[in-house]
């Protein structure tokens, strides 16, 4: 399947959290892969300035289900909110 939408969470994590960061990327990476509805890839990048996580979706309206899901809401979310510095910034885009 092609990759048709992007969800992209932008984080804000101090350079000592991070590690932690990272490890609730990888716990959770295959989790969201395998029960999210449409989710195809899922990505962590790093920069100085900020962590984002791209994740690509079939749809648009699979990648907005997503935030709502149990696993973002209840394991992703909860292991990431102390971390974050100031609240994410979290987009959707359509591929063209």
């Amino acid at each position: 399947m092609k990759v048709k939408a992007y969800l992209q969470i932008t984080m804000y994590i101090e350079e000592e959290k991070r590690p932690d960061a990272a490890k609730v990327y990888q716990d959770y990476r295959e989790p969201f892969l395998k029960t999210i509805k449409g989710a195809l890839t899922k990505d962590l990048l790093i920069r100085q300035e900020d962590i984002q996580v791209l994740h690509g979706f079939d749809s648009v309206e699979n990648a907005q289900a997503s935030l709502s899901s149990e696993l973002f809401k209840n394991d992703v979310f909860v292991g990431l909110q102390p971390l974050w510095s100031k609240d994410p910034e979290v987009k959707i885009y359509t591929v063209a």
